[in-house]
């Protein structure tokens, strides 16, 4: 599925999930549809990965589920039964199956909240530089991959469309308070830490991911000040996930994220057949069937728990 068209009001198009209202109030509930697209450099790949909403669906759900359990924050997930959705046909609701979400409405807070706990990507590239990862001087001496010797808190800015930025904590504060910034990143660092934890116990490092958070609205369609986590949580296209079996630093890690079409991307640029921007290239076939393949094996690694909507979005 590359591109939904559901007879319901609002629709949004994002780089991988379309979003709909269900009913014409704008407090009325979100359903949140994960594609088959994929984005790499923001760029919105041509080429379809089958299964892939699927995919992130049910791994986004059991961290949601996972979370709920540690009472961390609170979150935008409903349940996943479309049958009270008016509109949708039994077609509809047989093809969103197992890639969409029922999610309360948010004004979201419009900074990516990401944490990373070794020196990789963007981070590693502004390193060697600078000896700094957005700002935020690390000790001398690290290599490629290297853990951190604590997680940090490196916010950015969220792009609808082209390249999200990353920026400092104080331009953060600058952008939407310091008070709001300060209690993200302390939620951000804390979700990490649990998820890190979990994943390690299974032989998974979550070297680094980002979260976004949104005041919850209220039945007059104005945001209250119940902060939610919102979007997808801890899915490879959101973080990046290495083998523990495999893992050494100071070189580039085997992934179980978009890291494998990302080289192949990083290639066709070193050899001038790209440039990074709008439109993307065709992915051969054996590139799609691998980054499936690892988004399959970190969903079976990860071994995480069956959502149960019962379980009241962690209110605090």
């Amino acid at each position: 599925m590359f591109r939904t068209d559901l007879p319901l009001p609002g629709r949004r198009q994002g780089k991988v999930r379309d979003v709909y209202r269900t009913a014409a109030h704008p407090a009325s509930p979100l359903l949140i549809v994960a594609t088959d697209r994929l984005s790499a450099f923001d760029v919105v790949m041509p080429t379809p990965v089958p299964g892939k909403g699927r995919l992130l669906t049910t791994m986004s759900l059991g961290w949601f589920g996972f979370l709920r359990s540690r009472g961390l924050v609170g979150d935008h997930v409903l349940g996943t039964d479309l049958s009270s959705v008016e509109g949708l046909s039994d077609a509809d609701r047989g093809t969103l199956a197992g890639r969409s979400m029922l999610c309360r409405a948010a004004k979201v807070v419009p900074i990516e909240c990401v944490a990373r706990g070794y020196l990789a990507g963007s981070g590693w590239v502004e390193y060697q530089k600078s000896g700094t990862v957005c700002g935020i001087p690390l000790p001398g001496g690290l290599t490629q991959c290297a853990r951190l010797p604590a997680p940090i808190f490196t916010p950015a800015t969220k792009a609808e469309e082209g390249h999200d930025e990353n920026i400092s904590f104080r331009h953060a504060c600058e952008l939407v308070g310091t008070d709001l910034m300060t209690r993200l990143r302390e939620l951000t660092i804390a979700i990490y830490e649990a998820a890190s934890d979990y994943a390690a116990e299974r032989g998974v490092i979550l070297a680094d991911t980002k979260f976004e958070f949104g005041f919850a609205l209220g039945s007059d369609g104005e945001p209250t000040d119940e902060l939610i986590l919102v979007d997808e949580v801890l899915t490879p296209d959101s973080s990046r996930y290495w083998p523990a079996d495999d893992y050494a630093p100071g070189r580039d890690q085997q992934s179980y994220d978009k890291q494998f079409v990302r080289n192949h991307l990083l290639g066709l640029v070193a050899d001038g057949k790209w440039n990074k921007e709008a439109p993307g290239p065709e992915l051969p076939a054996d590139v799609v069937n691998a980054t499936v393949a690892r988004y399959e094996e970190a969903l079976a690694k990860l071994a995480l728990p069956a959502f149960d909507a019962r379980s009241g979005g962690g209110r605090r």
